[in-house]
């Protein structure tokens, strides 16, 4: 399975530059990205695919920016003299690749509430009205 982005499409969008090492293992992570990628959305159209990736990639690595917080993090607090951090991070951890919302909307996979029962499928048909 081939990745979706490449090391330069990642270092395009990073604010910082990576390191020798962090460009090897961002290539490993660039075919990781792509099979969780394609586990879920094997149809995405292939731009999609590139953004999600290395968006991915760039959330693993972290992009360097000096905000004070870790990239995804959808909650956090800071304390003074009591030296104390909290962060919550929606849909993974720093460090791990993952899925996020706004990725899975690029994808094409939607939010959308919905079932599906496999027994209706067993269920005789009713038979169609002749008039």
């Amino acid at each position: 399975m081939a990745a979706y982005a490449t090391v330069e499409d990642v270092q395009a969008r990073m604010v910082r530059t990576m390191s020798e090492d962090e460009k090897s293992v961002c290539g490993v992570l660039l075919d990781d990205s792509a099979a969780m990628i394609d586990a879920v959305a094997a149809s995405a159209p292939e731009s999609a695919k590139k953004v999600v990736s290395c968006r991915m990639v760039i959330r693993a690595l972290g992009d360097g920016s000096a905000s004070g917080y870790p990239i995804g993090a959808s909650q956090g607090s800071m304390s003074g003299l009591g030296y104390s951090q909290s962060w919550t991070v929606s849909g993974g951890s720093t460090g791990e690749l993952y899925i996020g919302k706004a990725d899975r909307q690029l994808l094409g996979l939607s939010n959308s509430i919905g079932s599906y029962s496999p027994v209706q499928e067993l269920a005789p048909k009713k038979a169609e009205a002749t008039t």
